[in-house]
């Protein structure tokens, strides 16, 4: 008999952090709220096939939260998090985070409806998540401004 316990497998997921500057630059960050606990969240989703991470990120933000921009090819961190399936099943993932430049919102998206968004000084955002890791990679952003986005 195998008494070896089976290696805790992690899922992967993309996210976008949505972000805009506005009036003097001052920099806003977009929350969206969970669809099951309507905790504060980032746009997240599993990967998407023939897509590269930070497009399912950009895919995830369109369809959660119906913004459109320039998304970074690099991810600015990642943390991890416990994902209940409508299975029931309980899963580790490992987000990783993609910045997204909003340059638009589409009056509709696919999620419209089922979540509740809302731009928060990256301060603000950054109390607002209940991942720690998540907070860190907000407050980071803050400080570097984020660069580097592509189309």
């Amino acid at each position: 008999m195998n008494t070896r316990k089976k290696a805790a497998v992690r899922r992967v997921q993309y996210a976008a952090l949505p972000f805009r500057r506005g009036a003097h630059s001052r920099t806003q960050v977009m929350l969206v709220t969970s669809r099951e606990t309507g905790r504060w969240i980032i746009p997240k989703g599993w990967p998407k096939k023939r897509k590269a991470p930070y497009a399912s990120a950009a895919r995830e933000a369109l369809e959660e939260a119906g913004v459109i921009g320039q998304v970074g090819r690099d991810p600015i961190g990642s943390y991890s998090y416990k994902k209940r399936l409508k299975s029931g099943a309980v899963v580790a993932c490992e987000v990783q985070v993609f910045p997204l430049e909003v340059k638009n919102q589409q009056k509709t998206w696919p999620e419209k409806g089922e979540r509740e968004l809302r731009w928060f000084s990256p301060t603000n955002a950054a109390r607002a998540v209940q991942e720690p890791v998540l907070r860190e990679i907000i407050r980071t952003f803050q400080k570097d401004k984020a660069t580097g986005c592509a189309d």
